[in-house]
């Protein structure tokens, strides 16, 4: 038997509970599924010493604070207990230990959507599976690597004690390439190689970043968007390649001895990692800090995703596929959309426009598909 509900959002992170909450306090139901054990999972998964790069000030979901101090850095675990507990506060409909397994349009109208514990139809999804996408990019030259090197995805490293002892190659001149390359950096002699993409020239938690932050905010949300021609050339930039480096900088890097190499790994070479200049690179450990890739083959409706792999949506609406949305995407509305604090405003976004397509009528698609 197929369950009916009104809107089905897919996603227990902070763009699903955001677009949740948005849609209870307007008085519409939905239904939140998640393959996790606890809401949170996803960030509890991350490096031991990760915290977010905005102040717990700008890391508050609609609603409800977060509760630390104003300029704090809330590390994973912390966010991970803010989201549960933010769900439980808010009664969140949140259904976990369900995977989706495949989304398409059912023949009644609506959509359907199946999963290992059973089939939902609904009018409205939400898609909110995470911002870069959940498939880690590795190039595929990887697997020509020696075996005896070992080989770590960023989404895998969890601390310094994991690698063997000698030199590491730190992949990927983006947030976790820098962070991982200097944390490894004192016990192990270590490269970071990889175009990068610039750096916010102040030192981070600093006074100075404090006096900062309001124009960075500022700039995210209404200079760094969709609506500006700056912000469509970034959006390409960040989606593919991050954003800049916020937290750790070069002269970070330089003061525990890392050797910063703005060169792409291009191939393998005598089971060595080798740069775009063709020096080959002797490493006990090489770290792949090369993000992620969306992974949308689930999605079985036409005409959604594009030939980048990135969803056809503006501010999360779907045009070819009435009633499916996105949320939490980078640059979904503007920079601020791959932070915390920011998802709200697209959440919100996403709730009103799901509240007037059912208050134009629309009819439920209770049968079968």
């Amino acid at each position: 038997m197929n369950t009916h509900l009104e809107t089905i959002v897919i996603g227990a992170g902070q763009a699903g509970l955001a677009t949740a909450y948005q849609l209870k306090q307007s008085g519409h139901d939905c239904l939140v599924l998640d393959a996790g054990a606890r809401v949170g999972d996803g960030w509890r998964r991350q490096w031991d010493s990760l915290r977010l790069y905005s102040p717990a000030k700008h890391d508050s979901l609609p609603g409800m604070a977060f509760p630390a101090d104003p300029w704090h850095f809330p590390g994973k675990d912390e966010v991970a207990d803010y989201l549960e507990t933010y769900s439980r506060e808010f009664a969140l409909p949140v259904r976990l230990d369900t995977r989706v397994s495949r989304l398409a349009a059912a023949s009644t109208g609506g959509f359907r959507v199946e999963t290992d514990r059973g089939d939902y139809l609904a009018d409205h999804v939400v898609v909110a599976t995470g911002t870069f996408g959940r498939k880690p990019h590795v190039p595929d030259f990887a697997g020509e690597l020696d075996p005896g090197i070992l080989q770590l995805h960023s989404s895998a490293y969890r601390r310094p004690s994991q690698l063997p002892d000698g030199p590491v190659l730190v992949v990927g001149a983006s947030h976790s390439g820098f962070d991982v390359a200097y944390e490894v950096a004192p016990d192990h002699p270590t490269i970071l190689a990889g175009m990068g993409h610039g750096e916010i020239p102040v030192p981070h938690g600093s006074r100075r970043f404090r006096m900062a932050m309001p124009v960075l905010w500022f700039v995210w949300g209404h200079v760094i968007n969709r609506r500006t021609p700056v912000g469509r050339k970034e959006m390409q930039e960040i989606r593919f390649h991050g954003g800049p480096a916020l937290r750790v900088k070069v002269a970070d890097l330089e003061g525990r001895g890392v050797e910063r190499v703005e060169e792409r790994v291009t191939g393998v070479e005598g089971g060595r990692p080798v740069l775009a200049s063709g020096r080959v690179v002797d490493v006990a450990t090489v770290v792949w800090a090369t993000g992620f890739t969306q992974d949308f083959g689930w999605i079985d409706v036409p005409g959604v995703i594009g030939e980048d792999g990135w969803p056809r949506e503006l501010r999360g609406v779907v045009q070819d596929a009435p009633g499916l949305y996105f949320c939490g995407l980078s640059m979904q509305s503007s920079f601020r959309s791959m932070l915390i604090g920011g998802v709200g405003a697209d959440a919100a976004f996403v709730a009103q426009e799901i509240a007037a397509r059912s208050a134009r009528g629309l009819r439920p698609a209770r049968a079968a598909a």
